[in-house]
């Protein structure tokens, strides 16, 4: 059977000598895998790069009631980026978000919601000129939302992470942890409140803001584990 639908590329790892396995989110069965053949030929060249990350396609796919690997009868770029894939700036968040939004979505199932807010997330993002500097964090809590462990307040954020952090550590160190941590409710408040307004003093600041929102993550999605593509993100916030 074959079916029409939306997808955003999240990741896709090698197979055999010209294909690939494609993870996509897609709008009509939520996560799933496409063996996608001869995309790595040389010719036509080009193909490949319809599989970069948060990549927005249209596709008719075939489905498997058995579930598992099926693969893509057509696939085309539904809204080209104008900006993404040629701003190293832009290009390193995406390659962050789409592997850790790549660990968090897990179901085999259709939530138009959730996919709405990811299409127009990535649209909003490419389509971006300037003050894009805090996306990765108002993604992340944008995300969260739809996840089921959204926090109201910054609060919420910061005493879930110093009290984990503190049980790490060990008996006498709740005081030093929870106060670091306590710094960054503000601007976790202001990111809540209202994003195109919140300001974040500088790159090193936002870093460690996106740190404690990956634990935030971890304490809430088993088994996300560390995140590969934050140290190539370090590098661009500093300078963000």
């Amino acid at each position: 059977m074959l079916i029409k639908t939306r997808g955003i590329v999240l990741n896709y790892m090698r197979y055999r000598e010209t294909s690939i396995i494609a993870r996509i989110y897609t709008e009509q069965l939520g996560l799933q895998s496409y063996v996608v053949n001869g995309v790595r030929k040389a010719k036509p060249p080009g193909r490949i790069a319809l599989f970069q990350p948060l990549t927005l396609l249209d596709m008719v796919a075939y489905t498997s009631r058995s579930g598992g690997l099926t693969r893509l009868s057509e696939y085309r770029c539904a809204e080209p980026f104008r900006t993404l894939p040629y701003d190293v700036r832009k290009s390193s968040v995406a390659l962050f978000l789409s592997e850790i939004t790549g660990r968090v979505l897990q179901e085999e199932e259709k939530n138009e919601p959730l996919f709405a807010f990811l299409h127009d997330s990535i649209l909003a993002f490419d389509r971006q000129e300037e003050g894009f500097e805090n996306f990765a964090l108002v993604f992340l809590l944008g995300l969260s939302q739809y996840l089921g462990f959204g926090p109201e307040t910054g609060e919420q954020i910061t005493s879930q992470v110093a009290f984990a952090a503190a049980a790490t550590i060990g008996p006498g160190s709740t005081g030093p942890v929870a106060l670091r941590f306590q710094e960054f409710e503000e601007h976790f408040d202001a990111l809540l409140r209202d994003p195109s307004a919140a300001t974040i003093p500088n790159g090193r600041v936002r870093r460690e803001l996106l740190d404690v929102l990956i634990r935030y993550y971890q304490l809430h999605v088993e088994h996300l584990g560390d995140i590969r593509s934050l140290a190539v993100l370090s590098e661009v916030l500093a300078e963000l």
